[in-house]
This record gives C-alpha cells, sequence and structure tokens, in this order.
C-alpha cells in the first residue's frame, strides 16, 4: 500500500503536493530576477512581525500604571501599544506556521516572545515580589540559609512544616543564592514564571512530536498552552519546578517504553492521521529497564519537591497502563514505591495528618472542587477573572472535545495522551488540597488538552481518498484558527491580571511588616486576616501565626460583630501578639470574599478602638497593633 506522508509547512488552509515514494523533489528553479541578498516577502513577513512586537512591548513598559491599580488589576493600566504587541505576535505566529516545517526556529522565537510578552511584565518593572505567598518561599529559603539544617518532624506554624517534609526545591534555590551570591530568592522571584516556561517548551514538543510530525500541530499545541496556562502555578513555588520534571519524565516514558508487538496497525500509514505520528521504535525488557534506571532521579526529585505532584506522576502512569502501549508495571511500581518512601519518612508527619483528614473529604465532590476558602469572588476585576477562568476551560475542553470527534483516527493514535489528561480528575474525589486541587488538575490535564485543542484548528496537510480534508474544512480552519487564537488571548489577560491588585505590595507596606516581625520577640503570636501578604512568614522558625479569617463567611461575619472579644478570648493565656493589617490583605479578603464588603475597614477601627489592642505603629500601608494576654 502506498505510504503517505503529511507535508510539514503549508498554512492551516492549504497544502502542498507530495513528492513519489523514493524519488527526491526537483531542485527549485531559481527565478529570473530574483537575487540572492533580496529578501523574499514571506521571509519579511515571517521576522517582521517579530521585531515590530518587540518594539510595541518594550515601548508600553513607562507607561503600565502598576502602582495605581484598580478594581480591574493591570487590564486599565496596560496601554493600547501592549495590546498591539500581543495582536502581532499572534499574526506573526500565524504566518511562521507555514514554515514551521522547514524553518521551526520562527514559531520557537514567537513562542517565547509570547511568553515573554505575557509574563515579562512583573518580572521588568515590579520593584517587589510579585504574588504576596511567594514570600513564604523565599523566607524558607532564607531559614535554610541561616541555620543550614532544616527540621521535618517540628510542627512549625503557619503549615510551614510541609515545606521542611519536602525540601528539595529550597535546598536548590539556596545553592542558586549562594552560588550567584544574590541577597536572596527574591532577586529573581519574578522571573520564574518566564524561565519555567521556556524550560518547559522543549518538553512539550518532545511529547507533542511523539503523537504528530505535522510541526503546525505541534507549535500551536504550545502556543494554545501557554495562553490557556493562567492558572499561576509556575511562579517560585515547588509545584512550577516538579510540574516540569513530572512532563520530563512523561516525554522519557512515551517516546522510549513502548512495548514489543504492541503498536500493531498504529505504525501504518494507510491507517493513522495524516498528522499523526508512527509509534516509537519498540523497547525491549533490557531497555526498558534501563530507563526506569535512568528515571529514579528524576521521580525522586520529584518527590522530594512536592506532596501532589507524586500522585499526580502515579496516576498518569496508571492511565498510561490501561493501554497496550505503554503497560508498564514495573515503572509505576518504581514510582510509586520511591513516593510512599518519601510519604513515611521525610513527609510522614504531614501525610499521617493528610490520611486522618481523608474520612471528611472522601467523596465530597462539590467541595474538594470550589476554589478558595470561602467561595464567591468580589469586586469587578475578580469577578471578571472568575468568569473568564470559566470560560477559558470550557474553550480549551470544547476544542479538545471537537477534536476527539473529527480527528477520531488522531485519537486514537494520541490516546495516551488524552488518558494523561483525564487520570488527574478522579483526585476530586479524594481531597480538596487547601482549595487548590480544580487549579492543579487543570494544570497537570492541560499539556494533553491543549494538543487536541490544536488539532481542532489545524487540519491535516496531506492524505488521499478518506484521509484528504475537504477544502471547504481548509478554508474554515484558516478563519476560525486566528479567531480562536485571539479569544484566548482576550480571555487569558483576565484570568492572570485581573486580580493585581492582589498580587503587587508597595514596598513600603513589605517595610512595615518586616519591622513589625522583627520587632516581636520570640514565641510571640502573629495574628492577621490572611496569610496573603508580603512577609507574613518572616522568622517562621520562632513565631507562631493565626490567620483568622482563612474561614467560612458565616464564622468571619460573627467575628466582625465584636472582633477585639472574638480574637482576645481565643488567645491563649500570656501571650504576646501582634496583629498586622495591611492594605494587601484588604485587598485580598474582600476579593476572595473572606469577608463582606467594608469588613476589613470595620474590623481594623474596631481593634484600633478597643482597649485592648495597642497600637504600635500606623502607616498609610497599614497598622500594627499589640496584644498582651494577663
Amino acid at each position: 500500500m502506498p505510504q503517505h506522508t503529511p507535508v510539514r509547512g503549508g498554512t492551516a488552509g492549504s497544502a502542498e503536493p507530495a513528492h513519489p515514494p523514493g524519488q527526491r523533489p526537483a531542485a527549485p528553479r531559481r527565478t529570473a530576477g530574483r537575487c540572492p541578498g533580496v529578501l523574499r516577502p514571506w521571509t519579511l513577513l515571517t521576522w517582521f512581525p517579530l521585531l515590530l512586537a518587540a518594539a510595541l512591548w518594550v515601548s508600553s513598559l513607562p507607561h503600565i500604571g502598576f502602582r495605581s491599580m484598580g478594581e480591574y488589576g493591570l487590564l486599565d493600566r496596560l496601554p493600547l501599544t501592549y495590546y498591539l504587541s500581543l495582536l502581532v505576535l499572534t499574526a506573526g505566529f500565524l504566518v511562521s506556521l507555514r514554515r514551521a516545517g522547514t524553518a521551526p526556529w520562527w514559531p520557537a522565537a514567537y513562542s517565547a516572545g509570547l511568553l515573554m510578552a505575557l509574563k515579562g511584565v512583573p518580572a521588568v518593572l515590579y520593584d517587589s515580589e510579585r504574588y504576596p505567598w511567594a514570600s513564604k518561599h523565599d523566607a524558607v529559603i532564607e531559614h535554610l540559609l541561616a541555620n543550614g539544617e532544616l527540621r521535618p518532624d517540628e510542627g512549625l506554624s503557619g503549615n510551614m512544616s510541609a515545606y521542611d517534609q519536602w525540601p528539595g526545591f529550597f535546598t536548590l534555590n539556596g545553592g542558586l543564592v549562594r552560588t550567584f551570591g544574590a541577597d536572596s530568592a527574591a532577586a529573581y522571584l519574578n522571573w520564574a514564571p518566564v524561565v519555567l516556561g521556556l524550560l518547559m517548551m522543549p518538553v512539550l514538543i518532545l511529547i507533542y512530536r511523539t503523537f504528530s510530525e505535522d510541526r503546525r500541530l505541534v507549535w500551536t499545541a504550545v502556543w494554545i498552552f501557554q495562553l490557556a496556562n493562567w492558572v499561576g502555578q509556575d511562579y517560585l513555588a515547588p509545584q512550577g519546578l516538579a510540574f516540569l520534571l513530572h512532563l520530563a519524565v512523561l516525554a522519557v516514558v512515551v517516546r522510549h517504553f513502548v512495548r514489543p508487538g504492541s503498536a500493531g496497525e498504529l505504525r501504518s500509514r494507510a491507517f493513522l492521521d495524516p498528522a499523526a505520528a508512527a509509534v516509537p521504535p519498540s523497547a525491549g525488557t533490557r531497555r526498558r529497564a534501563v530507563c526506569v534506571v535512568v528515571l529514579v532521579p528524576l521521580i525522586a526529585a520529584v518527590n522530594a519537591m512536592h506532596q501532589l505532584t507524586p500522585v499526580m506522576l502515579c496516576v498518569t502512569l496508571f492511565a498510561f497502563c490501561l493501554t497496550r502501549r505503554y503497560r508498564n508495571l514495573g515503572l509505576l511500581a518504581v514510582a510509586g514505591l520511591i513516593m510512599l518512601a518519601w510519604d513515611l519518612t521525610m513527609g510522614r508527619p504531614l501525610f499521617t495528618e493528610t490520611l486522618g483528614t481523608l474520612r471528611d473529604s472522601l467523596g465530597e465532590l462539590t467541595r474538594n472542587s470550589r476554589a478558595g476558602y470561602a467561595g464567591q469572588l468580589t469586586g469587578a476585576g475578580p469577578e471578571l477573572a472568575g468568569r473568564a477562568n470559566i470560560l477559558m476551560v470550557l474553550a480549551v475542553a470544547a476544542l479538545a472535545g471537537a477534536a476527539l470527534l473529527l480527528r477520531r483516527r488522531l485519537a486514537h493514535s494520541a490516546l495516551p495522551l488524552l488518558l494523561a489528561s483525564a487520570a488527574p480528575v478522579p483526585l476530586f474525589v479524594v481531597n480538596d488540597y487547601g482549595g487548590e486541587m480544580l487549579f492543579r488538575v487543570y494544570l497537570f490535564a492541560l499539556p494533553g488538552a491543549a494538543f487536541f485543542a490544536a488539532a481542532a484548528l489545524v487540519p491535516a496537510a496531506g492524505g488521499t481518498g478518506a484521509h484528504r480534508v475537504r477544502p471547504a474544512v481548509r478554508r474554515i480552519c484558516a478563519v476560525t484558527l486566528p479567531v480562536t487564537l485571539t479569544a484566548l488571548l482576550a480571555g487569558f489577560m483576565p484570568s492572570y491580571y485581573g486580580k493585581e491588585r492582589m498580587n503587587y505590595t508597595p514596598p513600603a507596606e513589605t517595610a512595615l511588616v518586616t519591622r513589625a516581625i522583627d520587632r516581636a520577640p520570640e514565641g510571640a503570636l502573629i495574628l492577621a486576616t490572611t496569610g496573603s501578604f508580603p512577609k507574613a512568614l518572616h522568622r517562621y522558625d520562632r513565631l507562631e501565626h493565626w490567620f483568622f479569617a482563612e474561614q467560612e463567611l458565616p464564622e468571619n461575619v460573627e467575628m466582625l460583630k465584636d472582633p477585639a472579644h472574638y480574637l482576645s478570648t481565643r488567645l491563649p493565656p500570656g501571650t504576646t501578639a501582634f496583629v498586622i493589617l495591611t492594605r494587601t490583605q484588604d485587598v485580598y479578603t474582600a476579593g476572595e470574599g473572606l469577608l463582606p464588603p467594608g469588613g476589613f475597614a470595620g474590623l481594623t477601627r474596631d481593634l484600633t478602638a478597643s482597649p485592648l489592642f495597642r497600637v504600635v505603629e500606623r502607616t498609610e500601608h497599614g497598622v500594627v497593633l499589640r496584644h498582651d494576654s494577663p
């Protein structure tokens, strides 16, 4: 049967004729009057948008009013030139897809440019750490550098013991801080999303190229992944790096763990979708055993960094075992044993505590799949971000679902990628992971979903007979691809920056908090409405913490009736307590629905007026109070 190979390159709406099998294509004839030194129109259209977008983006930076954000976060503080740079990048990327098969560096350059344009603004502009809760990771690194050790068996305040029990990420960053002579990890903290995104691109390409030979589809999947990755798990945290290593393990598995005799018709070009790649060469028992040995350090590193990612890795490897192609029970057993060994040794305190809570959370689908502590987002920006989040999830799911229906042969050959996307979903049955299970499931399902979403937008090139794509479908895709990418871009902005007012903290507020915590004697209790403010866990190994508003809204409403009495009667006798109330806490508790409108202002007013609390310091950025229990 004749072999039909997919043609690489070409637009979403066109296909180049394939040359006969075994015959080399004729060398292109030089057109009269065309000089080698003259730029061709398509070459100019490929690189010029990248330069134009870079110029627009750089020119927009001085006009971004991040210090005066209102209800809509950065959305209404970004100038028109910034948004134009994103549109120009999108247009240039679409043009570069024409040459994706012969010049893949152009889609790569545009994908890197998109990553920098979308997530590089805080790294370049902010004069403080983005995401106030990221400062607790900086605090762990500082503690490790100062003391030279972690104490996994101690119950540290503010749930910080989890970081001492999974210290791999912090040990690595401590080494980086020492190696480069930085003052702290805060020096590069805001660059983490860009760096992790760049490192993730080649890993995603390895995975996608395993299932598709169409470079246009592969790069479109990478582009969609970046647009749909709005969940904010790629900041300087164990999850971001552990997720990268998780994908690296999967890349090795799908390329080097194919069981002999399991491919069957998936090696036949007549059966495959024109864009699909044939199954990688089979690996015998010895080769798979060697690959397991190679993967052990990666799997161990994942377990040393994060609690949830090893679980996600194990359920994904289990899902792979449901196919004949990747039924490698030995690898699954090794990954499970490494996870269990860590949980029963270094991570035992938190592991046993989590097991004790499973009885209350097991099967609670509604509670486990909700976001945050209390529920309803409030305020124009957070509400818009919440709606955009939902629409983005639905859009990616709808596109992926369309590909499963319209390109069933590709879905069959890429079944492992589909299973990898579905594998994390059952974890909703187990636990809410502190109100973040929804975001983590979405993150781990996204790589596969992005691939199938791209397959719905990029028709296969080449193919004959039943495999041939109708011209009408190509014309439709030629329109839907740019429209969809623009729509996803529009959804990313509010999803990622709609609540940015919560994420940026003026340096003066950070200085106020640092002074207050440095002033507290060892063993004192730090009170705040929430831990989502900078330096909240500074000196976490020497102080206790109580973030008293991180509970259900009805309980907080009851607390606001008499906050001074509520807090003072719940403090241990003889405790010296400091209450820190800042602007960032006000924005966060209101936006996340922890307190009703005006609740934070009323709380601050009542505590300041109460004789039970004494004002230690007050600035425009917050107030610090002291309570001395008799």
